[in-house]
């Protein structure tokens, strides 16, 4: 407050009024500063921790999103060798039990599922590994997750019970050939479950292997093994083909539901629920039926190599090979598709085929060499129009980057924050000056 004398003239008044009117201004020019310093500094505190919690939310979805394809690379080829490796020396040794005495179709179907415990060997390996993830296993493995798994344990225990019943009465290089038929199921599943495009390269690969399944089942009449009847020879081939019906609903089915899963170890929790599902199947059907006798007889009085290579090599070496086999196909899935798994599947059916000739000396005739050729042929179809399809968007890429791409949006976007931010600020300035 400024005071005023008793007696002034007219420009001591002049004086005092100015002084008064430039004190009242430098007080509201004070006032704006103190609230635009507020403003900005409450602006400087929200875009940190704006910025902060960007920075966290987008390591948690580096995290939790697939890998890139080039950092992937390594783990495909490596889920690919495993799955090269387990398809034929599992179909190998499935044949080798019954070959040599093994009589047990509950048995063979019990060693399919009965190695899941060795999954946790892949779940608990270090999170560098898979360069996917820092979570802790089962985390995220939710009740739902739980069930879905479970039940399509149940579906593949019966699934291999249903192999192992072509696999008793079948050659191997026939009940390979006749598994291929599932892939023209598993594509017309995939276009209804997952969406999948048809294209000429997986229409052609479905038609070629279909093709060569058909031509062998025409041709195989006198494929049976000595001392196998007629009734028999079909009951095995139906069951090979039921086998490769569910297998067909499987891969789409499970396409699908990995959606959901968001690192390459989470994977292979949900295989060791389904193993653990199909493994109870197994074990219940054993149960029932006297498998677990049957094995310890079947070692000691009726496997013609011996107890030693019973436990060894027919139980345990299959154990292990199946759960390769099995884990492979579902990380396959999970880094491709249902139909690339199946259709890669359906090209190691070949070396199938070869190891049956080789190993047990299974026929090979005209229509087998025939069938075998449409296999190759149809898988190199396929991979060949994932080579263009990979130029092609390699091409776009190239294209998109040389145009500029999205360099400038980020730039767009904090110009439009400052602009909404400033305006704020003016707004609250105006505001000032109307309390003053």
């Amino acid at each position: 407050t400024i005071s005023l004398p008793k007696r002034l003239s007219l420009f001591q008044l002049f004086f005092f009024l100015f002084l008064s009117y430039a004190k009242s201004q430098f007080q509201i020019k004070t006032t704006k500063i103190e609230i635009i310093k507020n403003r900005f500094s409450k602006h400087k505190e929200t875009k940190m921790n704006d910025s902060q919690v960007n920075s966290e939310q987008q390591q948690q979805q580096q995290n939790l999103v697939k890998p890139p394809a080039k950092r992937s690379l390594g783990l495909l080829i490596a889920t690919y060798g495993c799955l090269f490796v387990g398809s034929i020396a599992s179909s190998l040794l499935a044949k080798y039990y019954f070959v040599h005495g093994g009589s047990s179709r509950w048995v063979s179907t019990w060693v399919q599922s009965a190695g899941f415990p060795l999954l946790l060997f892949l779940i608990y390996l270090p999170p560098y590994v898979f360069k996917t993830t820092t979570r802790r296993p089962f985390t995220r493995f939710t009740r739902r997750h739980f069930i879905f798994s479970f039940l399509i344990g149940l579906v593949l225990g019966f699934n291999n019970f249903l192999f192992s019943w072509g696999t008793s009465y079948l050659p191997v290089s026939t009940s390979s050939l006749l598994l291929s038929t599932q892939l023209i199921f598993t594509l017309i599943l995939s276009v209804i479950i997952v969406k999948q495009k048809i294209t000429f390269s997986n229409l052609n690969c479905v038609i070629l292997l279909t093709l060569s399944s058909v031509l062998l089942a025409l041709g195989s009449s006198q494929d049976k093994p000595a001392g196998l009847t007629k009734t028999k020879y079909f009951i095995g081939f139906l069951s090979t083909i039921g086998a490769g019906l569910l297998f067909a609903l499987y891969l789409p089915v499970t396409e699908r539901f990995y959606r959901s899963v968001y690192c390459y170890a989470m994977v292979m929790e949900v295989q060791l629920v389904m193993e653990f599902a199909a493994t109870v199947f197994a074990t219940i059907g054993m149960a029932f039926d006297g498998g677990f006798k049957e094995m310890v007889k079947e070692a000691n009085h009726v496997f013609t190599k011996g107890p030693t290579v019973y436990w060894t090599v027919a139980i345990f070496v299959n154990v292990v090979t199946w759960q390769l086999c099995f884990a492979a196909t579902s990380g396959m899935v999970y880094l491709t598709s249902g139909i690339t798994g199946g259709i890669c599947m359906t090209a190691l059916l070949a070396m199938n085929v070869i190891g049956g000739v080789v190993v047990y000396g299974d026929e090979f005739g005209g229509v087998k060499i025939v069938s075998t050729v449409l296999c190759i042929w149809g898988f190199s179809s396929y991979v060949y129009g994932i080579y263009v399809k990979m130029k092609k968007e390699e091409k776009r890429e190239k294209e998109e980057k040389e145009k500029g791409g999205y360099s400038g949006v980020k730039t767009t976007e904090e110009g439009g924050e400052m602009e909404v931010e400033m305006g704020k600020v003016k707004d609250d300035v105006a505001a000032a000056d109307e309390r003053v």
